[in-house]
């Protein structure tokens, strides 16, 4: 029996349909000026090449590989717009991963799409913890028993498990997605989700009594779920994991996050590799014979283009328009081109010729006509932050454009309408300075095409909105969804204090009238404006639920609202907003 088991694994989440390269910025530091490094990472022919690579280097060393997608393909740009799920089927299989755990946006739009990609796809999808015992059985499409699917077994309790040849033995491979799937996507009413948790645990138990000690979770749980996964569930022997965005990696140095690549919880090793198809992770792995892992090194890997831009790093300084920024010279730009490219988790642009061919020439010619629409100029770049931090207080500078924008559109038709609210997951990327088309904002900005929703709501219910979708998007205090609840808003600001008790966070919400704020009263009527999906309660809003009235507006979509906003006002954009979230956390 060997006591050496080398795994070599790759793996990407949360791609989203970015299969071009994404435009990617880097803060750099060189003699004492600090730098901005613009150029495209990633993308699926660039992520081709690296895991075909990654494969056959494996090969030659005669260890294991496996290529894992820790869920999420679907949604995110105009290839997802534009082509649905078809695409995302078509250039997967190109890419041949081993498999793909089942994302909450695989199923935004119900059963019937998932049904779709897996009538397409040449790999399984994992969703261990998908109850489809009570499907209709005069259904068209169902779910159940299809080939491609490893779902709930009902009679065991447990999740149906990929198995592998593992060297002498074997590796299982089991997929586990967000329990609380009801709560942030659209599921079909016949379709449920079982604990995350107790999937898990008592799979691996069913397991260890088959003799299969080498186990392996591939997640969309998020970064803190996974967390809680290997603190109270024994035998994992790593989880690949997703939802959540996280980019670990030692990444300060490029101005990005310094989060450690695969962080033991319980001994597990927890893998992450950020969000986009902007980097992939490639971990290398030996576990002894009882399933341990007893070694693992790797990282996340950028993959960049030779066209780098380099300017010097105002912090968000506003450049007059007839002002001349100042450049660096070509001796300051090299250094710092080559600073970046000698970084250990930068590599090169190499990329699949048959990947690219099919993009360019199958699915890019439907999205160029929308980028030529160009809606108006942005002065510098926005930044979209999920939550607030130390570098951004207030949180993203962008949602509250987005805010201000539904609040416009819908003040037409509702002359009395006091604030608009909407969650900070409905934003997709930052605002890039330079011209703005279409493409971008349907694509990249606010993939989502959600009818905008009016309601009328008593002050005392925002209060709940407000903490409830706080709470859910930091985990405190109760089992959240994702970051992507918290709250951004235009015409009220609103005041959170994570240390205080539960139902006592928000401490005060303000409304604005002529310039003017005031504290709301907890028993007067509010007109509020919403997406459908935060409208319908989802992801800790269920207190709008509470509303008086909810009225559609079929004429107008969320990023419709932000493509009119800026092709009248672009001009404004230059005028920052005043906060409208003040926040302390919890932690």
């Amino acid at each position: 029996m060997s006591n050496n088991y080398r795994l070599t694994l790759a793996h990407i989440n949360d791609t989203h349909s970015n299969f071009e390269p994404s435009a990617i910025k880097f803060t750099l530091t060189n003699e004492n000026q600090t730098y901005t490094a613009a150029t495209s990472t990633g993308g699926y022919a660039r992520l081709s090449h690296q895991i075909e690579a990654a494969r056959h280097q494996a090969k030659q060393d005669k260890d294991a590989f496996l290529f894992l997608h820790g869920g999420d393909s679907f949604q995110g740009t105009l290839y997802f717009r534009e082509f649905k799920g078809s695409a995302n089927a078509h250039l997967l299989n190109m890419l041949k991963p081993d498999a793909m755990v089942l994302g909450n946006h695989e199923i935004d739009a119900g059963n019937s799409p998932v049904l779709a990609f897996l009538n397409r796809i040449e790999f399984p999808v994992l969703a261990g913890n998908m109850d489809l015992s009570q499907e209709l059985t005069e259904k068209e499409g169902r779910l159940s028993n299809h080939p491609m699917l490893y779902d709930y077994d009902n009679d065991t309790n447990c999740a149906k498990v990929l198995i592998k040849p593992f060297h002498d033995t074997q590796i299982a491979i089991i997929g586990i997605t967000l329990d609380q799937m009801a709560l942030i996507a659209r599921p079909d009413p016949d379709t449920h989700f079982i604990n995350a948790i107790e999937t898990t645990d008592n799979t691996i138990k069913q397991l260890h009594q088959q003799g299969i000690k080498h186990i392996i979770v591939l997640s969309h749980l998020g970064y803190d779920q996974d967390k809680e996964l290997a603190e109270k569930v024994n035998g994992i022997s790593v989880i690949v994991g997703g939802h959540s965005h996280t980019l670990q990696g030692s990444f300060d140095d490029l101005g990005l996050s310094h989060t450690a690549y695969a962080e033991r919880v319980n001994g597990t090793p927890i893998i992450h590799a950020s969000k986009y198809a902007e980097v992939f992770g490639l971990a290398e792995m030996t576990f002894d014979d009882t399933g341990v892992c007893t070694s693992i090194s790797g990282d996340n890997y950028f993959m960049i283009d030779d066209e780098i831009s380099i300017s010097f790093n105002n912090k968000g300084k506003v450049i007059a328009k007839d002002e001349v920024e100042a450049l660096p010279s070509t001796a300051q730009a090299n250094a710092i081109i080559a600073k970046l490219k000698a970084h250990p988790s930068i590599r090169d642009g190499q990329f699949c010729d048959a990947v690219h061919q099919t993009i360019m020439s199958q699915y890019r010619p439907a999205l160029t006509a929308l980028e030529e629409q160009v809606l108006g100029h942005i002065p510098r770049d926005f930044i979209h932050t999920r939550l607030p931090s130390k570098d951004f207080p207030h949180g993203s500078e962008i949602a509250p454009w987005v805010c201000r924008s539904m609040y416009k559109a819908t003040k037409t038709s509702e002359p009395e309408l006091d604030f608009a609210l909407h969650n900070a997951g409905g934003v997709r990327q930052s605002l890039s300075k330079g011209q703005l088309s279409v493409a971008d904002v349907l694509g990249r900005i606010l993939p989502f095409e959600l009818p905008l929703v009016k309601y009328q709501i008593q002050g005392k219910f925002l209060y709940e909105v407000l903490e409830s979708s706080i709470n859910s998007a930091t985990n405190n205090g109760i089992i959240g969804t994702g970051a992507g609840s918290f709250p951004y808003a235009y015409g009220i600001r609103y005041y959170y204090d994570g240390t205080l008790p539960i139902n006592q966070r928000i401490t005060a919400i303000e409304e604005s009238h002529a310039g003017q704020w005031s504290l709301i009263d907890p028993e007067k009527l509010y007109i509020g404006v919403s997406s459908a999906y935060t409208a319908s309660g989802k992801e800790g809003y269920d207190a709008l639920l509470k509303a008086h009235w909810q009225q559609d507006m079929q004429t107008m979509t969320l990023p419709e609202a932000f493509v009119d906003f800026v092709s009248q006002h672009s001009n404004l954009i230059e005028n920052p907003l005043q906060p409208n979230v003040y926040y302390i956390s919890h932690r």
